[in-house]
């Protein structure tokens, strides 16, 4: 049968020609009591109907463009006919958001790895007691909470009135304990729906979707992380402060029970989450993977700066590691990284620091909206990390270095194959008591400015005692007229040429021979306690 009339304009006769084709030989061929599955974009697949009610729904809404092999309206033979059992994506009809979801978070995994076509009726039971990795499981335990209705006749899933219920728990910023009353109290006025017993039960079916993140005791004066070799240290190696958190007097070590078990609270513990597999996730989302593409195969280039890959450091970097640059998937990232109190104005003595990584690959009015900031880690308080933000920055270091060298394993959902995916840290964002604490520049003396570096000449106001830098007019040309204008600005008439550019090999030999000591050294001065 001609299946052109499917990409063709719903006002023309060819459509509505083969519109009625198609309702003829579903219900010939794919009917229950005289009802059908409606493949229109609201119904999904997932509606019996009947020939007149599909008929308006596609008349109304257009038909999906790559359901070309009618599998669920009854064309079986050519699938039973075919020599090979794989079914791409342009085979396959749409999926209801919640299996798109599911197959996206785990790259296009399909049913005929367990060798089950279509045409085959397999319990999901017997699957799951088949499946060889927890990986596998995890996936068809997924498949089968958002198949399952939350109650007869309900238009939720299971799975996705968790997921709905746990994305306003996130934007309304409550409790945990507050979640699990809020299920207490559905359960109980809902006996027929299939609620979770608890909000923890409700995180572990979640958890599945395989974006997670660790926890790493640390050291509460920031001295060391105790992860690697240190994992089953008890105190730290520097200033042998305990890992875990003490009773008011500071003598035993405090324990919450966890059922019949008890366990130690830590004394501080950052949240990290893992790189490797949120750069995966991007290429194998179908609404993300094209865009990751986008700073090589799309977009104008005149010369004009519209986004970092227009610019000097951009394009010096692909010039410097060309193989790096000659594939396109390889993603460029940027780290920004501020403090603030989590608090709000409640109190000023707390505050943690998130380090937010942001792809480069997407263009201009993609890159920088939130939901495609890649959160990497939280640095807990209550103080200022300072310097001792590089320890716990060791995760992220070492993750990003695999990347630079090995690469991991990717699928790319767009063109459905593997390939090894590359990542680069091109630069840092932010202010200036951030750059100080990112790249320990001091920027609190005369040495403040990172451009002048030791060619810098600076003035400190006599009454405010603060440093101001008034060196800006050699920046000018030699000839500009605000040189020789000595009244409008400190009195003398500047004659420097710029400062020279430093290279990174001359920034990393001035920093050679410092020694740097982590952690929170006790200072003499302090408030006696």
């Amino acid at each position: 049968m001609d299946k052109s009339w499917i990409r063709m304009p719903r006002t023309t006769k060819e459509y509505l020609v083969g519109l009625n084709q198609f309702l003829e030989f579903a219900f010939k061929n794919g009917a229950i009591e005289d009802r059908i599955k409606c493949p229109c974009p609201q119904c999904c697949f997932g509606k019996w109907q009947t020939r007149e009610v599909v008929f308006d729904h596609l008349i109304c809404k257009p038909f999906p463009q790559n359901y070309v092999i009618w599998v669920m309206h009854g064309e079986t033979s050519v699938l039973q006919n075919s020599k090979s059992r794989e079914f791409t994506q342009d085979t396959l009809p749409p999926k209801n958001p919640v299996e798109l979801l599911i197959n996206e978070a785990f790259h296009g995994f399909r049913q005929e790895r367990f060798d089950v076509g279509p045409s085959q009726i397999v319990a999901e039971e017997e699957i799951l007691k088949d499946i060889p990795t927890s990986y596998d499981k995890d996936f068809f335990e997924l498949l089968k909470d958002g198949r399952e209705e939350l109650y007869e006749g309900s238009k939720y899933s299971k799975l996705e009135f968790l997921l709905k219920l746990y994305h306003i728990k996130c934007l309304s910023s409550l409790s945990d304990k507050g979640m699990t009353m809020i299920l207490d109290l559905l359960r109980d006025a809902f006996e027929f729906a299939k609620i979770p017993d608890s909000f923890y039960e409700a995180k572990k079916t979640i958890n599945k979707l395989c974006l997670d993140y660790v926890k790493i005791d640390a050291c509460p004066n920031d001295c060391m992380l105790y992860w690697g070799d240190d994992v089953n240290e008890e105190t730290c190696k520097h200033c042998h402060t305990s890992r875990w958190k003490l009773d008011e007097k500071n003598t035993n070590i405090k324990v919450v029970a966890r059922g019949k078990k008890k366990k130690k609270r830590p004394a501080k513990i950052l949240r990290y989450f893992p790189l490797k597999p949120r750069l995966q996730r991007l290429f194998m989302c179908s609404k993300m993977e094209e865009h990751m593409r986008w700073h090589m195969e799309g977009g104008n280039k005149d010369g004009i700066l519209r986004h970092p890959r227009d610019g000097e450091a951009w394009k010096r970097f692909d010039t410097t590691y060309p193989e790096f640059a000659f594939e396109s998937r390889n993603v460029r990232l940027g780290l920004a990284s501020d403090g603030f109190n989590p608090f709000g104005a409640m109190s000023t003595n707390n505050s943690i620091w998130p380090v937010i990584l942001v792809p480069y690959n997407l263009p201009p009015w993609l890159c920088m909206k939130q939901p495609n900031s890649i959160l990497s880690m939280i640095i807990p308080g209550p103080r200022m990390v300072g310097n001792n933000i590089d320890v716990y920055l060791q995760p992220l270091i070492k993750e990003l270095n695999e990347l630079w060298s090995e690469g991991v394993q990717t699928f790319d959902s767009s063109k459905n194959e593997m390939f090894r995916m590359r990542a680069a840290l091109m630069w840092t964002i932010s202010d200036f008591p951030g750059l100080g604490i990112l790249s320990g520049w001091n920027t609190y003396t005369g040495f403040a400015c990172p451009s002048c570096n030791f060619d810098m000449k600076p003035c400190r106001l006599t009454h405010s005692r603060k440093w101001c830098f008034v060196g800006h007019r050699r920046f000018l040309a030699r000839n500009h007229k605000f040189r020789l204008m000595r009244n409008h600005f400190d009195g003398t008439v500047e004659e420097r040429n710029p400062p020279k550019k430093l290279s990174g090999s001359d920034i990393l030999q001035q920093v050679t021979n410092i020694n740097v000591t982590f952690g929170r050294q006790e200072k003499l001065n302090d408030k006696i306690k």
